[in-house]
């Protein structure tokens, strides 16, 4: 009995230890802070990111993102936008923030999604702190892993 029970509990452990392992690109994202600056050329305030070091450390790695598919993107090019939220959530149209979407540029044109398809996506993790044209996080030379 006493070997079944320390089985168990090593058992226990192992399964603690390979849930920890698996790599949360959302709840990484979410240890970015934001503040607020001037902008200048819009007349009003910006929140700009901050990243932390250990976001900073993933920059031009290799990631993967499961989100959800919002037509943020024009049909015809090699990108879209993925959401932690579906889309009546997301950071563009519900009370998603900043740090809950994700620019996907793909390798090759993507097939095409519907609102809301769940995707898994694997890319090369860019960081974007100022340019208001793009999201604060890019996943370059990207590709789908499961859709």
């Amino acid at each position: 009995m006493k070997k079944w029970s320390m089985f168990g509990v090593l058992l226990l452990l192992a399964g603690s230890v390979l849930a920890q392992a698996k790599f949360d690109a959302w709840h990484e994202f979410a240890k970015t802070k934001f503040e607020p600056k001037y902008n200048e050329k819009l007349g009003e305030y910006i929140f700009f990111p901050n990243f932390p070091a250990e976001l900073k450390a993933l920059a031009g790695k290799e990631i993967t993102v499961e989100g959800y598919y919002v037509p943020f993107a024009p049909e015809d090019s090699q990108y879209i936008i993925l959401s932690k939220y579906p889309q009546s959530q997301c950071f563009f149209c519900g009370g998603g923030g900043p740090e809950s979407v994700v620019e996907v540029n793909f390798t090759k044109s993507p097939s095409r999604f519907q609102v809301d398809d769940v995707i898994t996506v694997k890319g090369k993790l860019v960081l974007n702190p100022d340019d208001m044209d793009h999201v604060n996080f890019i996943l370059k030379e990207a590709v789908v892993v499961n859709k």
